[in-house]
């Protein structure tokens, strides 16, 4: 019966198909060879011969694809070989305007990442966008299914215009393609182009520079300008130019063997979807992105002996970095040579200067066989640590840190801020080069990491007891949290008169434990799900010790926040506080006393009050805060935990006396006359305002309802209100007078609590995870105005002072309106 059905089904093929090709001879042993298109006869006259393309005069560069220039047209030469193989095409600025994209787009910012095929259809040659997001072994039935069902677009089409001498090689025009306005590889996606009003690429002003071809990539740049109507830079041309740099490179033939995703250790990762499973449904795996490292010699490594890489990985400095910052930047890299000693591994990361035009002539930063740490001359403060990856098994194949030139006073200002009460060193403006030195060196092994795979890792400073901080010995070893890879930058914690101090991040043990768990080599491992049991006993090893934690993934954490240190933020804000009280000071006298001008001092003291309100802000967290432990099923204890009722209560003290009384100490003439002519209460109010309705906010409440509902221990959202109304309107029961800075923040909570009677959550932010209406908080909100009005009433005809009285009359009245808006 098989052979029946399968003689049928041959049968349909070939007379569906008789039409279109011709079908080749069956071989002796009765099976067909495949079917091929034939090279096209010469009566085509679209396709010519070879010589009449490919002209003596061609300049031809040969390489992954030969590339030959023939009068001003381009051509690639591509290899039968090299058909329906896996590229990756990479596009990136090389020049650009100032300010295009609003101050974190830069040269050598990539704007398009495409895994590609080159195929051949008829006379043309496609190149098809490859999509590795659903999979099934080429073996299975399903696997046609998934190929049909994922169909990838044709990003474009090529004539074939010749075929090599001995047919090993089809010639296509690029001209076109490379010359013309292509979405797909352009750098002004459609919200830049809406944002400058982009009209066309104006041709006459757009070529192509170079194209070079390599063993395994060829390298295009670009010169593009478009005719735009409101340009970044306006000059008045209605003019933007920028030069675009297209990668194309052979991804390679063996795949690294990829390695899975445990979310106990932190990655960055890919997905997808394999159809392949035995399960009763699609079964998602994630896999690291990594570096592919192997050992050169693997019996030595098995023994435990270091071993270098195969291929280590690779950082060139960018040719603008600098030659007073270069030995910095090499240090920063080389730092991560220590961790990937845990994995075995000794030289697998290696800084190096930027080769010289003898050394390497055709040397580029743009080039995607170099990683390269570029050096942008931008007025941006940052610096980042994007990658470049296989979609397929996750290979990191290259990377591009982008160091901003005026990231070092973003460092030098929160130096002085946040250590200056304790580290004589910060107390200037001209911080010492050794000491910004070690700062550029902590930045960027920190982007480093992020290159390295390793996202950021906010429970990394709650690892250590906010009492070690003030330890000299301590903070030498162990630096202020147990990762490079958290956002914990300075040591706020130690006092005047601490010695001994280190005040700069560091790489920790927790840097070793994640380095290790993605790429020490397993060598008997075939497939990734081979190497699950020993990846998963590795994070056993280490649960339960919070130096090897990882968190930060939510909002709600008050043990995994942004920069913060230490294991109580409650504790450390309040040493925090006392080191900036000090630093308020004196900053006159650090900075415009020594400068004879105002510039610095007002950009402090700006910097400052958010030094200020990020101390604050950690505490908040506290209220309506949930622990995340992640964790297996197989591991004893929950995975979300709130915090305790007794710690939220302090939470909200500690917010009365240091946020919400006025913080009188921030309100310094000598510093606010001298930098503005007004908004001085303003200033404040906003501060307030902040933190007050992050406490007033719908999720907040609506977790603090959720855990009173499991248990009743847990603190409550009545009680949260009633204790904030008590500590809010405190001069309405004591009889005190109410401060022009107390009434404004009076009136930020009466708005507040206006938001929840009336608003609900925000799509845009929120998950939707209870409905506002049906829930308590109106109730809630209604209750505790009506006793806050009784309050007022009382209040307002036992006070004799004006402006308090008529602050409570026009309190009663919002309430009021609050609660009977007709």
């Amino acid at each position: 019966m098989r052979k029946i059905l399968t003689l049928t089904l041959c049968s349909f093929i070939l007379l569906s198909c008789a039409t279109a090709q011709s079908v080749s001879k069956k071989k002796e042993n009765n099976q067909s060879e495949p079917l091929k298109l034939q090279t096209p006869k010469k009566s085509n006259d679209k396709i010519k011969d070879y010589d009449k393309v490919i002209t003596k005069d061609a300049i031809s560069d040969k390489g992954l694809f030969d590339v030959h220039l023939v009068g001003d047209k381009y051509y690639f030469e591509i290899p039968m070989e090299h058909l329906n193989t896996d590229m990756l095409l990479v596009s990136r600025f090389a020049k650009l305007p100032s300010n295009l994209g609003g101050g974190y787009v830069n040269a050598g910012t990539k704007t398009n990442t495409r895994m590609i095929n080159w195929e051949r259809f008829k006379n043309k040659i496609l190149i098809k966008e490859i999509s590795s997001s659903a999979v099934a072994a080429d073996s299975l039935p399903i696997n046609v299914s998934v190929k049909s069902n994922n169909y990838e677009p044709t990003l474009y089409a090529f004539d074939i215009a010749a075929f090599s001498k001995d047919s090993s090689s089809v010639v296509i025009d690029v001209t076109s393609f490379y010359g013309s306005d292509v979405k797909a590889i352009s750098g002004l996606g459609s919200r830049l182009r809406s944002t400058y009003k982009v009209k066309n690429l104006d041709k006459s002003r757009s070529f192509i520079n170079s194209v070079k071809s390599f063993p395994e990539n060829i390298e295009v740049i670009q010169d593009f300008t478009y005719n735009a109507s409101n340009p970044p830079v306006n000059t008045g041309d209605e003019t933007i130019s920028v030069q675009m740099n297209q990668s194309m490179i052979l991804l390679p033939k063996i795949q690294m063997q990829p390695r899975l995703f445990d979310e106990r250790v932190g990655w960055f990762t890919l997905s997808k979807y394999d159809y392949s499973s035995e399960e009763l449904k699609s079964d998602r795996k994630t896999y690291l992105r990594r570096w592919k490292l192997i050992p050169k010699d693997i019996e030595a490594y098995n023994r435990g002996e270091l071993v270098e890489p195969i291929k280590p990985i690779v950082y060139y400095l960018d040719p603008a970095t600098p030659m007073k910052f270069r030995s910095y930047m090499k240090e920063g890299i080389e730092l991560w040579q220590k961790a990937f000693e845990a994995a075995g591994f000794k030289n697998a990361i290696i800084a190096k200067d930027p080769p010289t035009k003898e050394e390497d002539p055709d040397f580029s930063p743009e080039d995607i066989r170099y990683s390269v740490v570029r050096y942008v001359a931008s007025t941006t403060r940052n610096a980042t640590g994007p990658s470049v990856s296989d979609p397929r098994s996750g290979e990191i194949i290259e990377s591009d840190i982008i160091w901003y030139h005026n990231h070092l006073r973003s460092y030098r200002n929160r130096y002085l801020l946040e250590t200056g009460a304790a580290n004589p060193l910060a107390r200037t403006l001209n911080t010492p080069d050794a000491e910004i030195g070690e700062m550029m060196k902590m930045v960027i092994a920190h982007e480093v990491g992020h290159t390295l795979g390793l996202p950021h890792n906010m429970s990394a400073s709650y690892a250590y007891d906010v009492e070690s901080y003030r330890d000299g010995d301590f903070t030498q070893k162990n630096g202020i949290a147990a990762t490079i890879m958290d956002y914990a930058r300075y040591n706020y914690i130690a006092q005047p008169g601490d010695e001994n101090i280190r005040f700069v991040r560091q790489l920790g043990p927790y840097d070793d434990y994640a380095i290790n768990y993605g790429y020490r080599y397993i060598n008997d491992a075939k497939s990734a799900e081979d190497e699950k049991s020993t990846l998963n006993s590795w994070v056993l090893e280490k649960a339960g010790n919070p130096i090897y934690k990882f968190g930060g993934r939510g909002s709600y954490d008050p043990t995994a926040q942004t920069e913060d240190i230490g294991n109580n933020s409650i504790k450390a804000s309040t040493y925090g506080l006392k080191n900036l009280k000090i630093v308020a000071k004196n900053l006159p006298s650090w900075t415009s006393d020594q400068t004879n001008n105002y510039e610095d001092l007002e950009e402090l003291y700006g910097e400052l009050l958010s030094v200020w309100s990020r101390y604050v802000g950690h505490v908040v967290t506290h209220i309506g805060g949930v622990v995340e432990e992640t964790k297996n099923p197989s591991q004893e204890g929950d995975v979300f935990n709130p915090i305790s009722k007794s710690d939220q209560k302090a939470a909200l003290s500690w917010l009365q006396e240091n946020a919400f009384e006025t913080p009188n100490w921030l309100i310094d003439t000598s510093i606010l006359q001298n930098i503005n002519y007004a908004g001085y209460t303003d200033r404040i109010r906003s501060l307030q305002a902040r933190h007050l309705n992050n406490i007033l906010d719908f999720e907040r409440l609506g977790r603090l309802i959720d855990h009173n509902a499991l248990d009743a221990k847990n603190y409550s959202a009545l009680e949260l209100l009633s204790d904030l109304r008590t500590g809010i309107w405190s001069e309405a029961k004591s009889g005190a007078n109410v401060s022009v800075y107390r009434r404004n923040l009076q009136r930020v909570y009466l708005d507040a609590m206006f938001e929840l009677m009336t608003k609900d959550l925000d799509p845009n932010r929120s998950r939707q995870y209870y409905n506002v209406n049906q829930s308590d908080v109106r109730a809630l909100v209604r209750g505790e105005l009506n006793v806050l009005k009784r309050m007022l009433t009382s209040a307002s005809k036992t006070n004799t002072n004006t402006e308090t009285k008529y602050h409570y009359q026009d309190g009663i009245e919002r309430i009021n309106t609050i609660l009977d808006p007709k």
